[in-house]
């Protein structure tokens, strides 16, 4: 910083100190007072003093007991929640939803790859519709040739393609892929409620004004009446089950819906790790799923952009480089506000200086810079948009027979009709204030677990870590300053030497030590 800042700050700390010699020698130096103890004239003196400290000694046991307890009913949480032996079933049914409360699957010690493929089988045999969710900012790129063909040879289950975060490209652009992917399947537009605040309770919104919130969800009553129409022309209840890529909106349109902040939604990517069961009405229940698993042979760019952190190796650097490299630079650099750049590296030095993002020592910091763009672009708030194809070519798996089995039994009219109405409520950025994105095609996923890569150990055991930690961190949270000390665990230790550390707790009220451990770890 400049001399005349640092001076600057120095002078207002010595005011600042100054202040507060001022104010003390206003309130004036006041000795606690003693306690004089027992006089020595008064009777029964020793039994008083007996009584007083066997009084001490019981409320030191009690206090000692109340710690043993709340270790033991921690440490059987913890068993209960690591040990899959200990719980009653790995599932919980399907068929069963009478009950108001969403039904969880419980998650083994395993690869999470392995869990995300056995519940996303799980979804797709249970469903008798399954909405595809895609990003509207790139819908090829959120579509899974391998998935889809899963539900093709299954015969009888219908697909459904869910255009979310419809308000994030313009509406010409919108309007293209509407026409593109209705050729092919039955698609509506929709526009999730956001609203990360709320956690118990959404506003329900006037029918009038629906339309016109920005903030409120668009499409729910058109997706309704579809699932609804099609129900009444099966004439039995069905189950949707609600299927896509990381960070699409999966959970958030099973909340719009709800009208309730059912499932579990945030910014971080792959959030829901099981099957959940949410009861719409009487005849319609909705299933939210994991995602799907991006396989390697992708492009960087889509692996980028589909591969969540908590269970891949995601490097900010990399992902980011590979995000840029696909994006119109001169919009680019017109929405970061940064000059002309030659390389990635080269732009996110001056978005670190823009940002405000240094390092020790004034240097930009391009790890955080790239780590910065590359939540942006996986989340929900930046704008961007692809072109769609000139011309329609039917993937490999489908042919005209799928197409029109695949649309029999919707009410393709009224369908039409309510997403030209959502496509004039929503209010969506123009081409001039959104970046051009060139995108990289379908998606390549993992349907069967054999076709999953083995993970190292060390790692397998940093994503079990990172599931973990919000739950650690909540129990922590409630612990005593005591308690946490004796939980701390040590720094990993570089390879081959052993790292030994000795955790001294102390009792702050007799600064005395309590007792005083020390482990070896590996």
């Amino acid at each position: 910083m400049t001399c005349h800042k640092r001076y600057k700050i120095k002078k207002k700390v010595r005011e600042h100190h100054r202040k507060l010699r001022k104010e003390a020698k206003k309130r004036g130096h006041k000795k606690p007072r003693k306690d004089p103890g027992v006089p020595n004239s008064a009777p029964f003196k020793e039994a008083l003093l007996r009584e007083a400290e066997l009084r001490k000694q019981q409320l030191e046991e009690l206090k000692q007991q109340q710690k043993l307890d709340r270790r033991k009913e921690q440490d059987l949480k913890r068993k209960l929640e690591t040990d899959p032996d200990d719980e009653p079933s790995n599932v919980e049914s399907v068929e069963e939803f009478g009950q108001s409360k969403p039904k969880r699957a419980k998650l083994s010690k395993q690869n999470p790859k392995t869990v995300h493929c056995q519940e996303l089988k799980k979804v797709i045999e249970a469903s008798d519709i399954l909405l595809e969710v895609l990003d509207a900012r790139d819908p090829l790129g959120c579509r899974c040739p391998q998935v889809e063909e899963v539900i093709v040879q299954s015969g009888h289950k219908k697909l459904v393609l869910i255009l979310n975060k419809s308000d994030l490209v313009p509406k010409e652009n919108l309007e293209n892929w509407l026409n593109y992917l209705t050729k092919e399947l039955p698609t509506v537009v929709f526009k999730a409620f956001t609203n990360q605040k709320d956690k118990r309770k959404m506003t329900k919104i006037k029918k009038k004004a629906v339309s016109f919130k920005r903030k409120g969800c668009i499409g729910k009553q058109c997706l309704l009446k579809l699932l609804g129409g099609f129900q009444e022309t099966v004439g039995k209840p069905v189950q949707i089950g609600v299927i896509g890529f990381p960070n699409v909106g999966k959970s958030s349109i099973i909340n719009s819906l709800k009208q309730e902040r059912i499932c579990n939604v945030g910014i971080s990517m792959g959030l829901t790790r099981s099957m959940q069961v949410v009861p719409l009405d009487k005849q319609i229940t909705v299933i939210d799923s994991p995602s799907f698993i991006v396989s390697p042979l992708n492009s960087s760019t889509a692996l980028a952009l589909r591969s969540p952190a908590s269970i891949e190796v995601v490097k900010p650097l990399e992902a980011a480089s590979a995000i840029l490299s696909q994006a119109d630079g001169r919009q680019v650099v017109l929405k970061y506000n940064v000059p002309d750049y030659k390389n990635s590296l080269e732009f996110f030095t001056h978005l670190a200086q823009r940002r405000g993002l240094h390092q020790k020592g004034g240097t930009p910091n391009v790890e955080r810079a790239a780590k910065l763009l590359w939540s942006e672009w996986t989340g929900a708030s930046l704008s961007y948009y692809c072109q769609s194809p000139t011309l329609w070519t039917p993937p490999p798996h489908f042919n005209e027979n799928i197409v029109s089995d695949m649309k029999k039994g919707f009410n393709l009219e009224e369908l039409e009709k309510n997403n030209a109405q959502n496509i004039h409520a929503i209010h969506g950025p123009s081409s001039a204030n959104s970046i051009l994105f060139w995108s990289s095609g379908l998606t390549n996923g993992i349907m069967e677990e054999k076709d999953i890569p083995e993970l190292p150990k060390q790692r397998q055991q940093g994503i079990q870590e990172e599931r973990e930690d919000s739950e650690d961190k909540e129990r922590i949270s409630d612990m005593s300053p005591i308690e946490e000390t004796s939980e701390a665990l040590p720094e990993e230790s570089i390879a081959g030497e052993p790292s030994t550390r000795s955790l001294i707790i102390l009792d702050e009220k007799t600064k005395e030590d309590a007792y005083d451990f020390s482990t070896d770890y590996v």
